[in-house]
């Protein structure tokens, strides 16, 4: 099950983001870097705020981008297992840089309130 990008996006850039976009799929990637191998429920516990069916559609598309793999035991209660692939791992240096990138932009956003906006734009 592959995503067809070709027709979807324009260059490369495109491409990576897409990998990525999506409210939940970076954390998704993160939880997965974190804990290993996570159990569909389990992912939910850490998640709490996706639902269900949204959890179901972003492990697809990072499943069919070969982001994750999906594990089925042959066992009943079904048993299914996510954890990251060597792409999947490959994303986490880029991940990590947005993440300091955004706690880097969160304190200066913090430093400049607008009543120091203010005061700088006169």
């Amino acid at each position: 099950m592959t995503r067809h990008y070709e027709k979807e996006v324009n260059c490369d850039k495109e491409l990576t983001l897409s990998l990525i976009s999506g409210k939940w799929k970076m954390f998704i990637i993160w939880t997965l870097n974190e804990k290993g191998t996570v159990r569909f429920n389990e992912m939910r516990r850490l998640i709490p705020a996706i639902t269900q069916r949204m959890l179901v559609n972003q492990l697809r598309e990072l499943e069919a981008d070969g982001v994750i793999q999906r594990k089925v035991y042959p066992v009943v209660p079904p048993k299914v297992e996510y954890s990251l692939t060597e792409i999947g791992h490959s994303l986490m240096p880029i991940l990590k840089l947005m993440y300091d990138w955004g706690k880097n932009y969160r304190a200066t956003m913090d430093q400049h309130s607008p009543t120091s906006l203010t005061s700088i734009s006169q």
